[in-house]
């Protein structure tokens, strides 16, 4: 599949069931759930899949510890159950990981081992294994890069971990296997009646499309899409900037995460293990400016390297950021005004008097649910006969085959043998990149700019910024060889990316 076969399908198709306006994580699960139900569905995003909040996340499949300590059972119990299916249908980029809590008395670790039971039982037959109490000494050898001062027990629990981007793209191509149609950099401009009229970003191409129902799944954009269908409406959400930085994995080797369960904001802090790096955040800081390339602000940056170096024996400095990102998460705005990192994590479906659906808030642990919820909202909307929803057991498209994950294309699941087929020549040592991937990325996932396949088909951006730099130029011909594009696509290519890896690098 690659897009201009999908905007032959566009062209064609008279009406459709469901438009989904939205391409992060929301707005593909509910573009999946309503494919899967039977309906003629078109997903249109305005720039490409989960370029927002989605492809910035901490990469956890979580119940989420801080939600159990606020007292929210319903969302932990909810998450740890779509984290175990998760887990199940979308093999080849999930996994279980361990973490570990450092406790620095032995109250501390009495109070974690007990929370952690509780959060172990409230996931039933989906649990990912028992937490347990361990000594000071399996602590650390568990964490060779901790600290070891003052350092009591440590107890051991169980999360999930994903690749963010990847499973978008994934869901994307499980869309269209089922039927579905979905296109990025493809702008909804105005709301009808009876549709909406979309832009194609790239040509300018405007096509009014009609619809019997629509469902506004644009994250931190929701506002935007409402005030369409009603300039007077009220905001409904507030938009909170999440930071994370990358390390080298020499500062915490070995195969478990850490968890620090209490920052100095009031906030938890992880440093994880992820594609041969550390992947270490977040913060949680109010802001007013909605953006789709959001920048890291110093004192986000500086309370991460300082809470980091608290408890990472050799403490990280700017130096050692390989990237750094901020994204932004879409919080149902509360009734009265709250902390950010206090607001409900839950999702919510509004109703507006024309008959659009919005659905706000969320996360990507629980994005199949809220996606059957907003489907089933929409059907009542409409008066529609409910159809049951089949996502709970369906695969995602590469999960057949689980390879191991020491192959730098593991991601790729049951695609990675028709990837290498496609070149062999290596773009990034340390990376794993080939030059097969910005073909495959092209042909069969949609990639339409440098940025697209350094981003986000791989994660060279988010994982060491100066290589992706180096890398760009030789990415960009690929394409263009692929896309039939000049040399001047490709340098502005190069430049574009090189202008947007300046903001995942900090200077020294």
């Amino acid at each position: 599949m690659n897009r201009s076969e999908q905007l032959g399908i566009l062209e064609k198709q008279q009406e459709w069931d469901v438009i989904v306006i939205g391409g992060g994580a929301t707005g593909l699960g509910a573009a999946l759930e309503a494919t899967t139900r039977g309906y003629r569905t078109l997903l249109l995003e305005q720039s490409d899949f989960a370029k927002s909040t989605s492809s910035k996340a901490t990469k956890l499949l979580h119940g989420g510890v801080r939600y159990l300590a606020q007292g929210d059972v319903a969302l932990v119990r909810e998450a740890s159950i779509e984290r175990g299916l998760l887990l199940r249908n979308a093999r080849h980029l999930s996994r279980n990981l361990s973490f570990i809590i450092p406790a620095y008395s032995w109250w501390e670790g009495i109070y974690y081992t007990i929370g952690l039971k509780l959060y172990d039982w409230m996931a039933g037959k989906l649990s990912l294994g028992r937490s347990v109490h361990i000594s000071k000494r399996k602590t650390l050898e568990k964490l060779p890069g901790l600290k070891a001062d003052k350092l009591s027990a440590g107890i051991l629990y169980h999360d999930g971990q994903f690749d963010d981007a990847r499973l978008a793209v994934n869901l994307m191509q499980t869309i269209f296997e089922k039927g579905g149609v979905a296109l990025n950099y493809m702008k909804v401009v105005a709301l009808q009646q009876s549709g909406v009229v979309a832009e194609d970003v790239e040509t300018g191409q405007q096509y009014t499309l009609k619809a019997k129902g629509i469902i506004n799944a644009t994250g931190v954009f929701v506002d935007d899409i409402l005030e369409m269908d009603n300039p007077d409406i009220k905001r409904s959400i507030v938009a909170s900037q999440g930071v994370h930085l990358v390390l080298d994995r020499s500062f915490l080797p070995g195969e478990n995460a850490l968890m620090i369960p209490k920052t100095s904001d009031g906030r938890v802090l992880f440093a994880v293990p992820w594609h041969n790096k550390v992947v270490v955040g977040t913060t949680d800081n109010p802001v007013k400016e909605i953006s789709l390339d959001p920048v890291a602000m110093e004192k986000e940056i500086s309370f991460i390297l300082t809470t980091a170096q608290q408890y990472l024996a050799h403490p990280p400095s700017r130096k050692d950021v390989k990237s750094v990102w901020a994204g932004l998460r879409p919080l149902a705005k509360p009734e009265k005004s709250e902390k950010t990192k206090e607001i409900s994590r839950n999702h919510k479906i509004m109703v507006s008097p024309s008959g659009l659906v919005t659905i706000l808030g969320g996360k990507w642990t629980t994005y199949r649910k809220m996606g059957e919820d907003v489907v089933d909202k929409l059907e009542q909307v409409k008066h529609w006969p409910h159809k049951t929803s089949v996502t709970r057991d369906l695969p995602i498209h590469g999960s057949a085959v689980k390879i191991d994950q020491e192959d730098p294309l593991y991601y790729y699941g049951a695609d990675a043998d028709a990837v290498k087929q496609l070149g062999h020549e290596v773009l990034s040592e340390s990376l794993g990149i080939i030059d097969a991937q910005p073909r495959w990325a092209v042909r069969t996932e949609m990639a339409h700019t440098v940025e697209d396949v350094l981003a986000r088909r791989t994660r060279a951006l988010f994982l060491d910024a100066e290589e992706a730099v180096r890398i760009a130029p030789k990415v960009a011909a690929i394409m263009a060889a692929e896309l039939g594009k000049d040399k001047s696509w490709e340098e502005q290519q190069v430049r574009s990316f090189r202008e947007l890896a300046q903001t995942y690098q900090l200077s020294n």
